[in-house]
């Protein structure tokens, strides 16, 4: 069974991942802030969060399929 927190967190996230692949860095940032502070050791919010930060900073190029490509090992 799920609780009540994990079921927010999650609406969160789907929010921020929606928006996320829609390059709506500012909705993103605010959806898996929110699910983090809910959970803050929520992984995947984590990730998004941070990569969601940079591309904000460095959006991908024009045909950014959604895929995250790693630059450092």
């Amino acid at each position: 069974m799920i609780t009540k927190e994990k079921e927010e967190v999650l609406q969160y996230y789907n929010a921020g991942l929606e928006a996320y692949k829609k390059r709506q860095w500012d909705q993103a940032i605010d959806s898996f802030e929110k699910a983090l502070k809910i959970d803050p050791n929520d992984g995947p919010s984590k990730v998004y969060l941070e990569r969601t930060r940079q591309y904000k900073v460095t959006p991908p190029p024009d045909d950014w399929d959604g895929v995250f490509t790693m630059t450092t090992k």
